[in-house]
């Protein structure tokens, strides 16, 4: 009772709010109090017009009353309707959608948004970054290196060696916690995108689609299969409406939502069958997913496989560079203690007792800091700041070539991929399907003006009574006409509407639907069961797949709407008039019809189905829905590119092999007989050896249900496929899942698919399924040139350091220099390879697929070269550079340590292409490339010519400056004349297997 009057109150104040405040802010609270109910006090308190209704034990409101699904307190106030009458909305035509009860609804019940969780802040990834164990080896590397280089030469210079290794710990934790923190703020803007759901809703009678975020209370939303419900409500009109609430409750059984039992929706559940309208009630916050969303923050720390690999390479490198460095420490003391080192004046080190104590402790610490600078250049600490930087780079790039990822491991995964498996209809197709065939009978009709009465009118009552869809008129006159729902039912409205003269309207107020089996990928039909209110008739309407409707029919109607036997001669006829209009690439709907008598509609009742035999076939429309423009070109380029496209499809085998044959999946001898092509039934009933033998010859698949495709992906995974598939149904979901990248349509693809899915393609387009694939290809690639420009470093860097510390106990590259080259150099040779753009030769080469090696023979190859060209240089120049140009140890040790960094300024060119000999191809297109070499040198100057103390180094003259370019320069000719050399495809690593 009291609902019901707080309903009343409620309507009577949004009449009163809009004659006497609108456009008016009020700031105080409006209390109107109702006294001498009953049996309880009831207050509305309006603050800031947010209605609530509060009874003497607790705050009941009607978004309480959905949460807790209270029937019985619901039918009180009148029920579904009752409600929508107190929330001034039409059942049929929804609110009127004008922008002052728009936002006077926001304002009263808040709009459909939901508090985020803080964003994280840059000192929690600082904090993170402390946490890896590469920087912590570097500072506690740091403390020892402080320490002794200050007990050693005093606080005044003692500084320099641990200092410049906290200096870089403090900037590689700065660019990683930065680069962490840019990439976590563009999840959450693609995060904003990918929640902006389009929906269906009824205002002031028209249909139209807008942003979840602009629902509000009293609207009247359209549901269907795939759709997520996008706040909480009541059921208002629909049919087998199946909800799944796994989301909020955990339970994996479907629910079933009436307008008698159970009218209650909730926002974040999916619908996993039938169609429906609902009345929102609530929004936003006061959903209970709206405040269980709001606890909830993306992971955005998710590490891909390639991030997991390169931390295991770095982990390794780092554990070589530790046993390196102990063992020069041996080697380094053993030499020390058996009198083997002279100090300046070419007196014996260690002479047993005669020796101090503090000149022993001095000489350890120095061997120990020489130890701990080999220990520093073996751990290449940009390694993961490169895979950061690459994905991160890819990912923005990758949105404007129209592909949104929702899963950074996708990125890289898709360069791998060896066969992709796709939709046909809006991927291959431009989904823009139109009538463009009609038969009746075994005669095929061109204007319909020819179409006889009776059959005209069970040809309308099928299109109209038997659809999702529907149309919009502005006025009774106008002739201007808008559709609604799915690419096909627009095809088919449109056509009825335009070319038949049917009126949707009319013919739903004629009868009374009695019950409606939904389409769905699986049944590839669908069908309604309707009450003649005009003499109290039964009927069911069949609408779905042709071969699939003639399956069902034991008689037809002809051209002349007369009834016929459908015997095997004329089933036959039938059968190739559905082949021939599928190898015109035309998709083949039919429509059946049958009279039920009143005794067997009272007999099936009781189990809800429909009629399924013994139908008429009332005709055949064919629908053209043309290839995409490019689209043959894209399969081209992925089949060069070594990977298989494969046609998932739920069009019959004529039609989808026509398809296959325009986008060029399939050649035009390839077909049924050589086993290219397959229907869904067929492949199903393989036994598991034969699926597995016949997989990779099979082009297309037609007729297939979601499980088929399942069922292939399982299998292509199991012989070794990197495999990707494209889906947009909610059925789809499973596969999606379950393949190596799912890809879902943008466009067309339900929320169950997308949130299925690792990257979503936002013009349904297979051109940008093959534009990913050339981008995942991009990010393998830069990160290998990476590997193999850092790998060159470290290599070099640490046999130079070893062979001259055993040698002569001292190291020619202080710590200061070396983290010069490894940190500063390869956090910006990182930065340079990483956004490096795809190019065409990606496309030439076949996919790593999923046991490719890492580090490849030609990147051994390459790397191998260049590093023992400057081991051989800069050890000549270590032994015999002090009688060669003439100049001191400092000059001569300065020389090695320039040309050491200008040998990785000519390689970082080398490393543009790890095949190809002309690596300057495209340079000028890469300005950050190019800019990155500049600072590069600048810095370097700066470094040998105005920080001296600092780097200990000494200033070069010209012609020294001069020697160390040339050296360096070789590089080049180098680079190009080692690519000559041929490789073997077994990978390098497994020579070194016993």
């Amino acid at each position: 009772m009291s609902l019901t009057l707080c309903c009343l109150l409620i309507r009577k104040f949004l009449k009163y709010y809009k004659k006497n405040f609108e456009g008016k802010k009020k700031k105080k609270a409006i209390r109107i109090r109702v006294a001498d109910l009953p049996t309880r006090s009831l207050v509305i308190l309006f603050d800031k017009l947010r209605i609530r209704m509060i009874h003497e034990n607790g705050v009941t409101t009607l978004t309480e009353i959905v949460k807790e699904k209270n029937l019985k307190l619901l039918l009180e106030s009148g029920g579904v309707e009752g409600v929508a009458d107190a929330l001034e909305t039409d059942i049929k035509n929804g609110i009127s959608g004008a922008v002052d009860d728009v936002a006077l609804r926001q304002e009263a019940f808040g709009s459909n948004t939901y508090k985020r969780p803080p964003t994280k802040s840059l000192f929690h990834f600082v904090v993170e970054a402390f946490k890896d164990l590469t920087i912590l080896i570097l500072l506690f590397c740091a403390a020892l290196s402080l320490g002794f280089g200050i007990k050693e030469d005093g606080l005044k210079e003692g500084w320099y060696d641990g200092g410049s290794i906290f200096v870089a710990v403090i900037l590689v934790i700065s660019v990683s916690a930065v680069s962490n923190f840019r990439q976590n703020r563009q999840f959450e803007k693609l995060s904003k995108v990918s929640n902006n759901i389009k929906i269906d809703v009824f205002r002031n009678g028209r249909r139209q689609q807008i942003s979840i975020f602009e629902i509000v209370v009293g609207d009247v939303v359209s549901l269907k299969i795939g759709d997520q419900v996008p706040a909480d409500g009541l059921f208002l009109d629909g049919h087998s409406l199946q909800v799944d609430e796994s989301s909020m409750t955990g339970e994996s059984d479907h629910v079933e939502v009436n307008s008698s039992h159970n009218p209650f929706l909730f926002s974040g559940t999916k619908v996993a069958d039938g169609y429906a309208q609902m009345l929102v009630t609530s929004v936003g916050m006061n959903t209970t997913w709206g405040q269980m969303m709001s606890t909830i923050s993306r992971d955005t720390n998710e590490q891909t496989p390639l991030q997991a690999r390169l931390n295991k390479l770095t982990s390794s490198i780092g554990k070589a560079g530790l046993a390196v460095a102990f063992l020069v420490l041996v080697v380094l003391l053993v030499r020390y203690f058996t009198g083997n080192t002279e100090d300046d004046n070419g007196n014996q080190e260690f002479n047993g007792s005669k020796t101090k104590a503090d000149d022993i402790v001095n000489a350890v610490v120095e061997i120990i800091a020489t130890a701990v600078t080999i220990v520093v250049v073996a751990i290449p600490e940009g390694l993961p700041l490169a895979v950061t930087l690459t994905l991160a780079y890819s990912m923005k790039r990758m949105m404007a070539d129209q592909a949104m990822v929702r899963k950074l491991s996708a990125c890289e995964t898709m360069g791998s991929a060896t066969t992709i498996c796709t939709d046909k209809t809006g991927t291959l197709t431009m989904n823009q399907m139109k009538v463009t065939k009609i038969w009746l009978g075994q005669e095929p009709i061109e204007v319909s003006s020819s179409i006889s009465a009776n059959l005209l009118n069970l040809i309308q009552q099928g299109v109209a009574l038997n659809t999702t869809g529907s149309v919009y008129r502005a006025t009774s006159e106008s002739y201007k006409f808008e559709f609604f729902g799915s690419p096909t039912e627009k095809a088919i409205l449109s056509w009825a509407v335009l070319d038949l003269d049917m009126d949707m309207e009319i013919l739903k107020q004629n009868c009374t639907i009695l019950h409606v089996e939904a389409f769905n990928s699986e049944k590839k039909r669908s069908g309604v069961l309707v009450r003649s209110k005009a003499d109290n008739t039964i009927h069911v309407h069949w609408k779905g797949a042709a071969e699939m409707i003639l399956a069902m029919c034991s008689s037809y109607y002809d051209a002349s709407g007369s009834m016929k036997d459908l015997d095997d001669c004329e089933r036959k006829t039938f059968e190739q008039i559905i082949q021939g209009m599928a190898a015109s690439s035309l998709r083949c709907i039919a429509f059946a019809h049958k009279q039920i008598l009143e005794e067997e509609h009272e007999i099936r009742e009781a189990t809800q189905k429909l009629k399924e035999d013994g139908l008429a076939l009332v005709g055949l429309v064919g629908i053209k829905d043309p290839c995409r423009p490019g689209v043959r070109k894209a399969v081209e380029d992925c089949q060069y590119a070594g990977v298989n496209v494969k046609m998932i499809t739920g069009d019959n085998v004529f039609t989808a092999r026509a398809i296959a044959t325009e986008c060029g999946i399939l050649r035009p001898d390839q077909g049924i007989n050589n086993e290219a092509v397959v229907e869904g039934e067929v492949f199903r009933n393989y036994t598991p050896e034969e699926r597995m033998e016949k997989v990779d010859k099979i082009r297309v698949m037609a007729r297939s249900s979601p499980f088929d495709k399942l069922l292939m992906v399982q299998c292509l995974k199991q012989k070794g496929h990197v495999v990707a598939v494209t889906g947009d149904g909610t059925n789809d979901a499973p596969a999606l899942k379950e393949a190596d990248i799912g890809l879902s349509m943008g466009i067309q693809g339900t929320e169950v698919a997308k949130e299925s899915s690792d990257i979503i393609i936002l013009d349904d387009n297979f051109a940008s399924v093959a534009t990913v694939l050339r981008w995942g290809r991009c990010v393998y690639n830069n990160i290998q040139k990476f590997i193999q420009f850092q790998l060159t470093v470290n290599v070099a860097a640490l046999v130079i350091n070893f062979v001259a510390a055993v040698s002569s106990g001292e190291v020619p590259l202080t710590a200061v220099q070396l983290l010069w080259v490894n940190l500063i150099m390869d956090t910006l040779g990182a930065l340079a390879l990483a956004t490096e753009q795809p190019t065409k030769e990606l496309m030439d080469r076949p996919p790593v697929g999923r046991t490719g090696p890492l580090i490849t023979n030609i990147m051994w190859r390459n790397l191998l070269a260049q590093a023992l060209y400057q081991i051989a240089v800069l050890l000549t120049l270590q032994f015999k550079g002090e009688s060669i140009f003439g100049v001191s140890e400092k000059v001569k040790d300065t020389l090695i340590f320039n040309t050491f960094v200008l040998c990785q300024v000519f390689n970082e060119f080398n490393a543009r292409r790890l095949e190809k000999k002309n690596v300057f191809e495209g340079i000028h297109k890469n300005k950050l490339f190019l800019g990155i070499i500049g600072i590069t040198i600048i810095l370097q100057v700066v470094m040998v010519e105005f920080l001296k103390k600092f780097a200990d180094t000494e200033r070069l003259n010209w012609g020294q400056w001069g020697a160390c370019l040339g050296i360096a320069a070789v590089s080049w000719p180098l680079g190009w004349v080692v690519k000559c050399i041929p490789v073997s495809n077994k990978p390098f690593l497994s020579y070194l297997r016993w």
